[in-house]
Formats: structure tokens, sequence, C-alpha cells
């Protein structure tokens, strides 16, 4: 091999070689592959109170391949995926969902109301230490009552009731998870609608401060305040980088 073309070879492997590795981006665990029945192991079935009935997760079929089905009724718990590395803020969080109906009580106002159809979390590498002192306490306590590793920092995407579309608020309980609504009211119940978020621009628009890394998502839906009854369906999620 003349000794050009080998040079040439050997430098574009050089180049692409590290691109290609920098460009795989980790993605939560699919649904569309798996089997009927119980979720992938990789998702981890999450009570934060252990005295509620929780919400009932399974894989179930539909024309277009498996997805997520989320029954709850008076009960309240989440899918949980930890991603195996953190992964940009700088991206566009993919999916699509769709719910029975929405929860008739629904509203951001008040811990009676924190209830919603479907719900979408995604949880922040924020460092505690940035946290003001009563904050830091409140989440060790939080952290040891419920024994779960609590998120410092959190979005959560919401098909809701009450408030309007863009409406953007703490939770309830800790202002250290931020409300958005995407969709609410039963307009659009029964039907899949694809949603894609910017994430940096979201924690923005709800810290405002500048977005951390992204350390896992959650799914769920949740009625254990009203009493509701709901099922929601969650397809794949995917994370997509800006520049795409």
């Amino acid at each position: 091999m003349p000794f050009r073309i080998a040079l040439r070879l050997c430098l574009s492997a050089a180049l692409i070689t590290p691109l290609g590795a920098m460009a795989v981006t980790p993605q939560p665990a699919p649904f569309t592959d798996a089997p009927a029945g119980a979720p992938p192991a990789s998702w981890v079935h999450t009570r934060i109170n252990k005295e509620l009935p929780g919400t009932d997760f399974s894989i179930v079929q539909e024309p277009t391949g498996n997805v997520l089905r989320a029954y709850s009724s008076s009960a309240a718990s989440s899918l949980v995926y930890t991603l195996p590395d953190a992964v940009t803020a700088n991206a566009q969080l993919q999916w699509r969902w769709k719910v029975s109906q929405a929860v008739p009580k629904s509203a951001m106002a008040d811990k009676a109301t924190d209830d919603y159809a479907a719900r979408v979390y995604v949880f922040f590498d924020y460092d505690k230490s940035r946290l003001p002192f009563t904050d830091r306490v409140k989440i060790d306590m939080a952290r040891t009552l419920y024994g779960a590793d609590l998120p410092t920092a959190a979005l959560c995407y919401v098909w809701g009731t009450a408030d309007a579309v863009g409406a953007i608020a703490p939770n309830p309980y800790t202002d250290r998870v931020r409300m958005i609504v995407l969709q609410r009211g039963d307009a659009k119940a029964g039907q899949w609608i694809s949603e894609s978020r910017d994430l940096a621009a979201d924690f923005q628009a709800a810290f405002g401060e500048p977005a951390p890394a992204v350390t896992g998502i959650a799914l769920g839906a949740d009625t254990d305040n009203t009493g509701a009854t709901v099922e929601a369906r969650f397809g794949d999620l995917k994370f997509v980088p800006n520049h795409q």
C-alpha cells in the first residue's frame, strides 16, 4: 500500500473513532422490544410512601410495538431509570404518551390535588452543597425517612387538568421539583401525543440557572390524593443532542 494512502487511512481512523465515541449518548432501556409483562429490570419500581398502594406498571402490546402501561387507582409510585453515565443537559428528551383521561381535580397549587394522569421526571446532577443549609437538611431527612435517593433537582412534565399548558411551578411537597404542564384535560385523551423538550431551556426557565447533567428519569401516574383511577401509556424515551 502506498505510504500516502496508508497515512490517510491512519489519520482518518484517529479522527473518526473519538468523534464516534463522543456521539454515543446513554439511552433509557426501550419498551418496544421488551416482552409483555413486567418492565425491563433496569427500570426500578420505586414507592416513596410504602403505606400507599403502588401504581401498576407493565409492558403491553400496541400496533406499533410494545409500550409501558401505568395503571393507578388511589395509588402512587414511579418507575425509575438511572442512566449508566450522565447525559449533557444540552439535549432534547423525546417521547410519546397517552392517557385514558385526565385526573379531574389535578392542580399544582395544593398537596390535596397533586395527582396527574401521567408524569415524566428528569433528574439532574445538582451539587447538594450549593443548596441552603435548611434545604440540605430537608433532603437528608427525606432520604432517611423514605429510604430513597431523592434528587436535589428535577423537572416533572405532567398531563394535568386545572393548570394551563406551559405553566411552571414548584411541586407542593418540595421546590426542588419543578412542574411543567405539557397537556391538560380530556380533549386529547386516548390519543398518542409526541413530545420533545429542550432540557437546558426548561431547567433555566424553572430554576433560573444553567442545567447540570441528567442522571436519570422516572415515569408515573398517581391518584393517591384524589382517589381517581387512570391509565397512562408511554412509548420509548430518547435523548437527542440539540445540534441534531
